[in-house]
């Protein structure tokens, strides 16, 4: 009893320095896949699907056109060069429309949506979310924001199946990411965070309007020439 006690007791911290080399090592090495991506996988095996195959080629950021990003900062994070992970303006500001009775917002920062994407699970849970705020606390700490946008933006889930930059401008507009264009990059960006309810492919009425209002948001934050601030 007092061998399996201590066992009980070490699990939680053998977890926690799991997830610190988890994060330290992904500050260095690409990540091969994400647990969406593998989840997506099951999922599709599971259902005897055999020819589902998961899109995903990771680029460096020097290799994907800086359109992209910064749509994606634009539409998901405006404050993402200001905040250590949280935004609790955004947050407040959610809380208020969905109480309203508005459209559904969530107030998650870039750095919990790479969490969220690289190591968790879909699905709403006070367990996950607190797992979600550690893994980007372990984030924020151990990267630089440059890494933290690269990551998100080759592992973000832009169609069903359809993973990060390449996959997705070679996909939805035969290009390179090096070559997306600022329409083409909002587009991408205006899916998010809901995938697979919204169609780059064959967007609607709102896919439309918030292409065009990111591109407006892109300008407002000056352009690419805002991408100057990320450190390395």
């Amino acid at each position: 009893m007092r061998r399996l006690l201590r066992w009980m007791l070490a699990l939680p911290l053998l977890a926690l320095l799991a997830s610190v080399l988890q994060v330290g090592l992904l500050r260095f090495v690409d990540p091969p896949f994400s647990a969406f991506m593998m989840a997506r996988q099951f999922e599709a095996w599971g259902a005897g699907d055999g020819t589902f195959r998961i899109a995903y080629d990771w680029r460096d950021l020097d290799q994907v056109s800086a359109q992209l990003p910064l749509a994606v900062i634009a539409s998901e994070d405006q404050r993402f060069l200001q905040h250590r992970g949280f935004d609790l303006k955004a947050i407040e500001k959610a809380i208020q429309s969905n109480e309203r009775g508005g459209r559904v917002r969530g107030g998650s920062t870039i750095s919990q949506q790479t969490a969220k994407n690289l190591f968790l699970w879909s699905g709403r849970s006070w367990l996950r979310k607190g797992i979600e705020a550690w893994y980007t606390v372990l984030i924020e700490t151990m990267w630089p924001k440059r890494r933290i946008i690269e990551v998100y933006v080759n592992v973000a889930e832009f169609g069903d199946g359809v993973y990060g930059a390449q996959a997705a401008a070679r996909t939805y507009f035969g290009v390179d990411a090096s070559q997306l264009g600022p329409a083409q990059a909002a587009r991408l960006a205006a899916v998010l965070p809901s995938p697979r309810r919204y169609s780059v492919a064959r967007p609607g009425p709102y896919v439309q309007r918030r292409t065009h209002a990111i591109q407006r948001q892109m300008r407002n934050l000056g352009g690419t020439a805002y991408l100057d601030g990320l450190e390395d």
